[in-house]
C-alpha cells in the first residue's frame, strides 16, 4: 500500500505539470494540420458512421436495441472505446518513448501515463458533449441515472491509469509485450459489448465475457445514459471490478518502483 500511496502523491503533487504537458502534447500533435484539433472530433465521427452503416444498417437492418435506437446504443459504446484504445496503447508506450528525455531530469516517471490519459481526455470530453446532443435529438432521457455518470468516469480513469502504469513498465522491460498488447486490443474490441448486444448471448458466455473489465465500463455507461440500472444493483460485479483495480494498482506500483531506476538500461 505504501507504493500505491507514493504513486497517488506523485500524481497529486505534479497535477499542474501533467495538465500543462498534456495540453502541449495535444497542440503539437495537430499543429501541422489545417483543421488542427478539430480532427479530435472528425476522426471518431467518421468511424462511428462506418460502424453504424455496417452493423446498424447492414447486419441488423436498422433494428433498435429494445426501445433504444441502435445508433444511440452504438455511439454510447464507441465513444469510450475511442478513448480507451489509444490511451492504453500510448500510455503503455509512454515510458519507453520518453525515458531518455526524462532520465536526466528530476521528473517523476509515473506521471507519463497520466499525461497521455489527460491529453486524450480532451477529445473524450468533446465527444461526450456530442453524445449529449445525440441523446437529445433521439429523445433518450437518462433521468436520475445521469447522477451516476461521475462514478463510471472515475472507474474508467482509475482502470486506465493502473493498467497503463503496469503496462508501461512491462512494455519497457519486454518489448514483445507491446506487440502482444496491440494485438490484444484489437481482440478486445470484439470481446467487449461495443457492436454486439449482450443479452443475445447465452448466459454462460455472458459470465465469461464479464471477466473483461471493459464489459463493466461499457455496460455501465449504457446503464447510465439509457437509464437502465444503478451501479450498486450488482454488488458482486462491482466488487470484482474494484478488486481487480486494487490488485493491478498494487502490482503496477511495485514493479514501477522496482525497475524505474534501470529503465534506461532496457532501451
Amino acid at each position: 500500500m505504501k507504493n500505491i500511496y507514493r504513486i497517488f502523491k506523485e500524481q497529486y503533487d505534479n497535477r499542474q505539470l501533467i495538465f500543462r504537458l498534456a495540453r502541449y502534447e495535444q497542440r503539437s500533435k495537430y499543429q501541422l494540420h489545417y483543421l488542427g484539433m478539430l480532427w479530435q472530433i472528425f476522426n471518431p465521427l467518421m468511424q462511428v458512421l462506418v460502424f453504424w452503416a455496417i452493423f446498424g444498417l447492414g447486419i441488423r437492418g436498422g433494428q433498435d436495441v429494445g426501445e433504444t435506437p441502435f445508433f444511440v446504443w452504438l455511439v454510447i459504446g464507441l465513444i469510450p472505446w475511442f478513448f480507451i484504445s489509444p490511451t492504453i496503447l500510448q500510455g503503455s508506450n509512454s515510458v519507453h518513448q520518453k525515458i531518455r528525455m526524462v532520465s536526466k531530469m528530476k521528473f517523476p516517471i509515473s506521471v507519463l501515463p497520466s499525461i497521455v490519459i489527460v491529453g486524450n481526455a480532451i477529445s473524450f470530453v468533446l465527444m461526450l458533449g456530442i453524445l449529449a446532443i445525440i441523446l437529445l435529438i433521439n429523445k433518450v432521457n437518462p433521468g436520475v441515472y445521469i447522477l451516476q455518470l461521475p462514478y463510471y468516469l472515475i472507474s474508467l480513469f482509475a482502470f486506465l491509469y493502473v493498467f497503463t502504469l503496469f503496462s508501461s513498465t512491462i512494455a519497457t522491460i519486454i518489448r514483445d509485450y507491446y506487440q502482444l498488447l496491440q494485438a490484444g486490443m484489437r481482440m478486445m474490441f470484439f470481446l467487449s459489448p461495443i457492436v454486439w448486444v449482450p443479452y443475445t448471448m447465452p448466459d454462460w458466455m455472458i459470465v465469461f465475457l464479464q471477466l473483461n473489465p471493459f464489459y463493466y465500463i461499457f455496460e455501465g455507461f449504457r446503464d447510465t445514459l439509457i437509464g437502465r440500472a444503478w451501479f450498486f444493483e450488482n454488488v458482486t460485479y462491482m466488487s470484482y471490478f474494484w478488486t481487480g483495480i486494487l490488485v493491478l494498482a498494487f502490482i503496477g506500483s511495485y514493479i514501477h518502483y522496482k525497475f524505474k531506476d534501470s529503465f534506461v538500461d532496457y532501451l
